[in-house]
């Protein structure tokens, strides 16, 4: 993995969905996430950055919990052909159905697309 590739992917969540100001991103300590580039990034975009210490893995347990979930529901039972039918179908999982429709334990047994829009919807008096 390079930080290109995650400056790539916190771009384009940033042109697809509004962030907000202060909005914290948690990661790891890998070298991708302390280069400077990527926290130039991260500074660049209003957000704030989160890392946990080391050796402790429960402080980023959703984000393992996801890529267990994709893993195992998805790319261990695909074989693909090329490096774009993958990104393709592994796109079409996360859009179309882990977002979508699967249903979180950590989110109330709410859909992520549920929980993320309800934020985006301002509130409404009673």
């Amino acid at each position: 993995m390079s930080a290109e590739l995650v400056e790539k992917a916190l771009r384009n969540a940033a042109e697809t969905t509004r962030i907000e100001l202060n909005a914290i991103t948690h990661r790891d300590r890998g070298s991708v996430y302390t280069s400077a580039s990527y926290r130039g990034l991260v500074t660049g975009l209003g957000m704030r950055s989160s890392m946990g210490k080391t050796g402790i893995c429960w402080d980023n347990s959703q984000a393992e919990t996801f890529f267990s979930a994709l893993k195992n529901e998805r790319v261990y039972r695909t074989t693909y052909a090329t490096k774009e039918r993958a990104r393709a179908d592994i796109i079409r999982y996360i859009e179309g159905f882990y977002n979508s429709r699967r249903r979180h334990s950590a989110l109330g047994y709410r859909r992520p697309n549920d929980v993320h829009y309800s934020y985006q919807q301002p509130a409404t008096a009673a």
